[in-house]
């Protein structure tokens, strides 16, 4: 029976075809509207990394002076270069990396491809693993070469062919401002989103990932200057990059990979112990303060989502709910012009319950028209989106879940609007339906 009230659903859509198409094209837009915000969102609030987002840790230490200190005040979302060489020496995680960005005048051996600038990241070779990320060709760089500052580089994809055209570049040379890098490895399609790994301000959160990778030791000694924010804490003790160094400016991100038999708990003593015997070599002159967050717990620090875009999502659903009204009141239009069909069926010996599966089930044929119909006004709204800037382009993609939730929401929500006209179809009288007739 539910087979043939189906089809008989499809069939009644070309039955008063305005009204059916009004109701349709009402579920459509509101359906496109909230799907195509709520995808967004959705991109936007997923989380990167779940198979290890808990066991990856960003530490902040308050290393202000003391002149300075304001109680309750949250430390710097970056940390020192004298912590973060620390905190690598020591290797307290299972993996443990510092990261900072640079910017490069970058030279190729192609005499028709001209000197060109981009971004790039210091990190140590510990970033690869903990990111996963993937290898189109080679691997990174060893530890050794990580100690010993070897020029050495991996290249995002497309880096990679713009450089070397569709070559494997492994072994092969291009200069950086003025230094020979030997490339060791290719990044495969890798877009984490969002860039979880450097959210600083400044920075996009969305977007494409740095074009080049090179060692932590082999940037400070060509001495990189960072690419992004920095936030200094009192008098530098020199002159220089080196003053800079090993002054209290905070400008490297750091995180920690435990592993599985460590905690955060532990993780907090071993930072309390940190910052207790800093203390005792003159530095850290405020109250021990330090915090730590794992992935999500950082995107939320960070306030990856907007409060803008949490608005229009609400906004969006709101609309939603509006088309949603605008359908009851076509549905119960439509219905209420069956009702002569309803006293036939019902004084054939239907019961009010066969009428009531049957109206349902065609309101859910609507519904279903309607998601069809949204999901293609959804991906417009998403193209439409996308052309905002290249952040929105790419999180402003509709993946296979959000597609099916689409059709699903669809259906719901149409079903549920859909209650009212359906009850209303069930309490005709047949009798006097047949006398009027």
């Amino acid at each position: 029976m539910f087979a043939y009230y189906v089809r008989l659903g499809f069939k009644r859509l070309r039955r008063n075809p305005i009204l059916t198409g009004l109701m349709i094209l009402t579920i459509a837009i509101g359906i496109a509207a909230s799907m195509s915000t709520l995808t967004v969102l959705y991109m936007m609030s997923g989380n990167p990394i779940p198979e290890k987002s808990e066991r990856l840790v960003v530490p902040l230490l308050d290393n202000g002076q003391l002149e300075s200190y304001i109680e309750g005040e949250e430390p710097p979302i970056q940390i020192s270069y004298i912590d973060a060489n620390n905190l690598l020496q020591q290797k307290y995680a299972l993996r443990q990396t510092a990261i900072y960005g640079i910017a490069s005048i970058i030279e190729s051996d192609r005499k028709e491809l001209p000197n060109f600038f981009t971004d790039g990241l210091a990190v140590t070779a510990d970033f690869f693993p903990m990111f996963n990320v993937p290898f189109l060709h080679g691997s990174s760089w060893t530890v050794d070469e990580d100690a010993n500052g070897t020029p050495v580089a991996v290249l995002s994809k497309s880096m990679s062919e713009r450089l070397f055209k569709s070559d494997d570049p492994i072994g092969r040379f291009f200069n950086a401002n003025d230094r020979q890098y030997r490339v060791v490895g290719v990044i495969d399609d890798w877009q984490p989103l969002p860039r979880y790994y450097r959210l600083i301000s400044g920075k996009a959160t969305y977007g494409e990932i740095e074009s080049m990778f090179i060692p932590l030791k082999a940037a400070l000694a060509q001495e990189y200057r960072n690419n992004g924010s920095v936030q200094c804490n009192g008098p530098r003790s020199g002159d220089g990059f080196e003053g800079f160094l090993q002054s209290e400016c905070t400008w490297i991100q750091f995180w920690f990979e435990l592993g599985p038999h460590q905690s955060r708990a532990a993780l907090n003593d071993y930072l309390h112990n940190y910052i207790t015997e800093q203390k005792k070599l003159g530095r850290y002159q405020r109250p021990i303060s330090f915090q730590t967050y794992d992935v999500m717990e950082w995107l939320e620090e960070r306030e990856v989502i907007g409060k803008d875009s949490k608005l229009q999502s609400i906004l969006a659903i709101g609309f939603l709910l509006v088309c949603l009204v605008n359908a009851v009141g076509l549905m119960l239009a439509k219905y209420s012009a069956r009702a002569g069909e309803i006293g036939v069926r019902r004084a054939l010996g239907a019961n009010r319950r066969d009428i009531f599966t049957q109206f349902l089930i065609e309101t859910g044929v609507i519904g279903l028209a309607g998601g069809v119909l949204g999901l293609g006004l959804s991906f417009a709204g998403l193209a439409l989106i996308a052309q905002q800037s290249s952040s929105m382009e790419t999180v402003a993609t509709m993946n296979v879940e959000m597609l099916l939730a689409t059709i699903g929401l669809a259906i719901l929500a149409t079903l549920l609007s859909g209650l009212l006209p359906t009850w209303r179809a069930c309490q005709v009288k047949p009798a006097v339906q047949l006398k009027s007739q």
